[in-house]
């Protein structure tokens, strides 16, 4: 799968002209680093020394191309023509194929840079991300894609033009490896009033429900389709577990027997390991940013908790007011971030003004 724009480059290319930005300098492999510079430099420099395959994970939100300007003033920011007072963060301009070359030439070297157990999250909207897509599957694979995650980004909004509200933006999750990639299946807990509907029978050891003795699927041979209690299983399933284990259950009191004996699991609200996490996300943007386009914190949490260890490298090189690196640093993760505004820069620092890490200018 591949996208095809004016002047393309070869990957052989572009890895050619990361190759100029061999620096000869000793990165310290245990710290965290804050690198100031364009993020193709930076990614460059991080390749040639010594973090090829080291990474574990990427996150990323990089302009969406939006043809505005994101300024700064000392109480707020904002992205509208320039203020008196104001700073430039970041210009957000290009052309079609300016922003697809500039995108495609950085995904080429953090593929290079991801572990084989390494994921990519790309944050991005939904008029950018349908391109962006084919270029990050031209460069994983279509078959190390996972998940298209819908993020509701705001509240409802009711613009006066002729289309819907826009409140969501996605963010595409790919592995180095798909199967191979770290997955620690992070799960969300029940609200009490989800614990209120689905757990609605009381004993003296909590709230519960219950489940049938048996499951979906025959067993022609084993102990799982053999008679218990003086009955089998119905047709076209078996028992949930061997009948030794349901007698011990019983034993426990765990199962219930109802007046015509169906019997029945006991499953108590307080042994509920949580739920799955699914693939539409409300995690609002901060109302009173320290920067432009500022990510929730607990959603950058969540990717990191979920898709990578303690001993992991987290990288972002589109790094902005810092909120991936201050996520990380809250969860024990060595860190790496790039951005080539100033005002990022000074951003992240006030925000990790008690973390240790080392500064490299470009």
């Amino acid at each position: 799968m591949e996208i095809y724009y004016r002047n393309k480059e070869s990957i052989s290319e572009i890895l050619r002209e990361s190759k100029s930005f061999e620096l000869d300098c000793n990165i310290p492999k245990d710290s965290s680093l804050l690198i100031k510079g364009d993020n193709f430099k930076g990614l460059s420099f991080l390749l040639q020394n010594g973090y090829e395959g080291k990474i574990d994970l990427i996150y990323i939100d990089p302009p969406f191309n939006t043809n505005q300007d994101f300024c700064m003033t000392e109480d707020k920011c904002q992205s509208v023509s320039m203020p008196k007072d104001g700073k430039l963060a970041y210009r957000d301009k290009y052309s079609l194929d300016d922003y697809l070359d500039f995108i495609r030439k950085r995904i080429v070297i953090m593929h290079r840079l991801l572990s084989d157990e390494g994921s990519l999250y790309f944050h991005i909207d939904t008029k950018m991300g349908h391109y962006c897509k084919l270029i990050i599957d031209e460069i994983f694979g279509i078959g190390n894609f996972i998940n298209d995650i819908t993020r509701i980004k705001s509240n409802p909004k009711n613009f006066y033009r002729n289309a819907y509200g826009n409140e969501k933006d996605v963010i595409l999750f790919y592995a180095k490896i798909k199967g191979k990639n770290i997955w620690n299946d992070i799960t969300k807990p029940l609200t009490k009033e989800e614990i209120k509907k689905r757990y609605t029978q009381q004993d003296e050891k909590g709230y519960y429900t219950t489940i049938p003795v048996h499951a979906p699927g025959e067993t022609s041979n084993g102990p799982t389709g053999e008679c218990w209690r003086g009955m089998y299983p119905p047709k076209g399933r078996h028992w949930r577990t061997n009948p030794k284990e349901l007698d011990k259950l019983d034993e426990q009191g765990l199962i219930e027997w109802s007046s015509s004996g169906n019997p029945r699991i006991k499953k108590y609200a307080a042994e509920h390991k949580g739920k799955k996490i699914q693939d539409i996300w409300e995690f609002k943007d901060p109302q009173y940013p320290m920067y432009p386009t500022q990510k929730n914190e607990e959603m950058l949490k969540l990717i990191i908790e979920q898709s990578s260890n303690r001993d992991s490298i987290v990288l972002d090189c589109f790094a902005g007011g810092g909120t991936t690196l201050v996520a990380a640093e809250n969860l024990q993760r060595k860190w790496v971030g790039i951005d080539n505004s100033e005002e990022a820069i000074k951003t992240t620092k006030l925000r990790l003004k008690d973390s240790k890490f080392v500064e490299y200018v470009l």
